[in-house]
């Protein structure tokens, strides 16, 4: 088998479902300010769940949703059942929002075959597909092993070494009154503004509904970043960045990181890092 993008179709998954191979996993967090807990459970049928805020967050670090070490993924998704050979495919149930993520996660983990699928939930019961009230659980233990690969990562220490570096576009996610400090932060004891020399594309410009916007949309979003060496997408936690980074890789881009601890470890008041508003 074998998908010719990395963003899937609901059809185009629907006529696979019988492979062996493939894993499904809702990856659905929490949105700001609003929850999917309380409302009926809607997922594919054999489906896990990637749980995002516990398992494969870094409980002993401050900052939310911080990655874990490839120990703790490895054991997370041999949890899950998964092989070095499965076929790997992430959705969410709001449509386009933590699923990308995920995917960051497990490129990020050293997994080639990892799909995201186009809409999530919505776009699944838009199509008609049949949906179930419940997640299922692995029945033996997978095989897969994680191997980090920097490549996709960045932090703290490499951003502030890079951000005046005109070779590198770092894109920020979040919206353009956060950036330029007009709205407050959403999380308490963070400064307004941006990274100096960054650029403002709010994670919502490359969506259309549900979906990701066609890649000519995006061409003309990602234009004035396309000639940099790399990109490194940031927001508030690094949930709404990874949805720029696989638009951009999307289009094909390669050199792309995320800043994992995002404006929620930059923004701190104590780091006194530098800020522009």
């Amino acid at each position: 088998m074998y998908f010719p993008s990395s963003l899937i179709t609901p059809a185009q998954l629907s006529s696979e479902l019988n492979n062996s191979k493939i894993v499904l996993l809702d990856c659905t967090i929490d949105k700001v300010g609003q929850s999917l807990k309380g409302t009926n459970l809607e997922v594919i049928g054999n489906s896990l769940f990637f749980d995002i805020e516990t398992t494969f967050s870094d409980k002993n670090n401050p900052l939310p949703h911080t990655l874990v070490s490839q120990e703790t993924f490895t054991n997370g998704i041999q949890e899950l059942g998964i092989n070095q050979d499965s076929i790997i495919i992430l959705y969410d149930r709001w449509g386009i929002y933590s699923s990308p993520r995920a995917w960051w996660m497990f490129k990020i983990m050293g997994f080639d075959q990892v799909y995201i699928l186009e809409g999530g939930i919505p776009a699944w019961k838009e199509q008609h597909f049949p949906i179930v009230d419940h997640h299922i659980k692995s029945k033996q233990r997978g095989n897969a092993k994680a191997h980090f690969n920097s490549k996709w990562y960045a932090d703290k220490d490499y951003v502030l070494a890079h951000y005046e570096n005109s070779e590198t576009s770092i894109i920020d996610a979040r919206s353009q009154g956060r950036f330029i400090a007009s709205a407050p932060e959403p999380r308490a004891g963070l400064r307004g503004g941006h990274i100096p020399n960054s650029h403002n594309l709010p994670f919502d410009l490359v969506l259309e509904g549900n979906s990701y916007d066609s890649k000519e949309e995006l061409q003309k979003l990602f234009k004035s970043f396309n000639n940099s060496n790399e990109q490194i997408f940031t927001c508030g936690s690094g949930v709404t960045a990874s949805i720029l980074a696989f638009a951009s890789h999307l289009l094909g881009n390669k050199n792309i990181k995320v800043y994992d601890g995002s404006w929620s470890e930059w923004g701190q008041e104590k780091l006194n890092l530098p800020i522009s508003n």
